[in-house]
């Protein structure tokens, strides 16, 4: 920011430079907070207009639910693009009034000093209270914060604590009810509709688009860890990839159509364990070289370990290594043993478990043990299935089901035994296929992701919350710690909250 002493200082020619850079930072977050503007009104437009479909009952609660947490996100971002209001334009906002049966818990914010600066004792002439609500599983609770009012009698100063920082400015619930809500809709799979009821029957019916609310303003907030978490995860060489299909609604009627949540993670030889995920409206290619930054020299360049979906090709001609899944290929074989008691699957199901067996054996070794052990045992298991595999092509009818078995892994087999030379290289992508696996149960209760927006926040979350799983941690202690203080942590420092480097804060003695 430049200050008017600064200015001064100016000739025209900077002048002149200062004015065309603060018109152009205007119009770009003009333009920003009308394009937000508008989509808002599209989904203000869709809200209504979904009373009048023939949506079930329970469709049409997740739809609204989805379009209040939408609306709350796109409230939150334009409230960040926008200049910060006046103090004459800043209204107090209506507060819920909490029950009075709700047990309450008092936290008192005083001065550290009550001395004035002009060095008379400050007397204490009242308090400022706020009320917040907290839950712990089956119980509200309600936070009193207390903020003593300080005066100097002599030059009339008046001296308060600050008011503690929260993720929602001015907001009802503490971190803990906002963890709380977070965790059962994205790792415990529940709808926020269930999540009212669960509510209600602890003594305060919370409304769904209350909830809503509070889960689209979060998601905002917590995309600056998810990106940091994103940046962490390409600064290693050797990631999984995988995606599975989600219905999402298609904006403006009942149907649904194919999208897909794209999962990235390290791999379980890697002491950083970090998975990301990343919902699109589509299965297409484009997809996956975005989010590795292709093409470009600045782009992941690494090895990627993936099934043979078409879709990662193209990352293969910008630079990434193709690592291919030794499951993928057994599986073709065990499919046509137990579909058609093949004696060619069975007998290739032979050579894949004494692979299998050695990887079990060098599992927990290190990354040169594990490469010198694969050598020296794996590669002449892996150089007799070939040549098998080979000799088997020549004896099998053109287009049967075994063809195409054997086809897969002769036209891979570079990438399939590429891992053989790597110690860092695991053998197949099941470990990804294990981070998406909870996906599935999550499909059946949310039915379809209600718009993009809301598939992206779910994979947003959903990141932090599995990462926070393969660290060994408590989903719900992570990510109440985290939004405590999220608010109040510098953006230089926003590393310190990523699962992987995440310590608990100390409780003040």
């Amino acid at each position: 920011m430049i200050d008017e002493a600064q200015l001064q200082e100016f000739d025209a020619q900077q002048l002149r430079d200062v004015v065309r850079t603060l018109i152009a930072d205007v119009s770009f977050k003009q333009t920003t907070i009308d394009k937000l503007t508008h989509e808002m009104a599209v989904l203000k437009r869709l809200k209504f207009a979904a009373q009048s479909e023939a949506y079930n009952p329970e469709q049409k609660s997740l739809l609204d639910e989805t379009i209040d947490t939408d609306l709350a996100a796109l409230a939150a971002e334009i409230e960040q693009a926008s200049p910060p209001p006046s103090p004459q334009d800043k209204q107090k906002p209506k507060r819920q009034q909490l029950p009075e049966s709700l047990p309450r818990r008092e936290i008192h914010h005083e001065p550290h000093r009550t001395t004035c600066a002009c060095g008379c004792q400050l007397k204490r002439i009242g308090q400022d209270v706020a009320e917040k609500l907290d839950y712990q599983p089956g119980v509200f609770t309600v936070e009193r914060h207390i903020r003593g009012k300080w005066v100097c009698a002599k030059c009339e100063t008046l001296i308060q604590a600050p008011v503690p920082a929260h993720v929602i400015d001015k907001g009802l619930p503490t971190a803990g009810l906002l963890a709380q809500v977070l965790v059962a809709k994205y790792a415990d799979h529940l709808p926020l509709y269930r999540q009212e009821a669960i509510f209600g029957r602890a003594g305060l019916a919370l409304p769904r688009s209350t909830l809503a609310q509070w889960v689209g303003q979060c998601g905002v907030q917590l995309q600056p860890l998810v990106d940091a978490l994103r940046a962490e995860l390409l600064k290693h060489s050797v990631l999984h990839a995988d995606e599975t299909p989600v219905a999402m609604l298609k904006p403006g009627n009942r149907k649904t159509h194919r999208a897909y949540l794209w999962s990235y993670c390290t791999t379980s030889y890697n002491l950083t364990r970090a998975v990301v995920f990343d919902f699109a409206d589509s299965r297409g290619g484009q997809h996956a070289r975005a989010f590795l930054g292709l093409p470009g020299e600045s782009g992941w360049h690494g090895k990627l370990v993936c099934d043979d979906f078409s879709g990662y090709k193209a990352c293969f001609e910008m630079g990434v290594t193709e690592a291919g899944c030794l499951a993928h290929a057994r599986r073709k074989f065990h499919e046509l043993w137990v579909n058609h008691h093949s004696t060619i699957g069975e007998q290739a199901l032979k050579f894949f478990i004494q692979l299998y067996d050695i990887e079990r054996e060098v599992r927990e070794l290190g990354a040169l043990e594990r490469k010198r052990i694969r050598q020296e045992k794996s590669r002449p298991v892996a150089d007799a299935l070939q040549l098998w595999l080979t000799q088997q092509r020549l004896k099998v009818p053109e287009g049967s089901a075994t063809i195409k078995a054997i086809d897969y892994s002769l036209n891979r087999w570079t990438a399939l035994t590429r891992y053989i030379e790597d110690g860092d290289l695991p053998a197949d992508n099941n470990w990804v296929e294990n981070q998406i696996r909870p996906i599935a149960t999550g499909r059946k209760n949310w039915l379809f992701a209600g718009s993009l927006r809301a598939g992206q926040r779910a994979a947003a979350v959903m990141s932090l919350v599995h990462s926070a799983r393969l660290n060994g941690h408590d989903p719900y202690a992570y990510l109440r710690d985290v939004l405590e203080r999220l608010p109040t942590q510098p953006a230089s420092r926003v590393d310190e909250l990523l699962p992987h480097i995440w310590q608990p804060a100390q409780a003040p003695s």
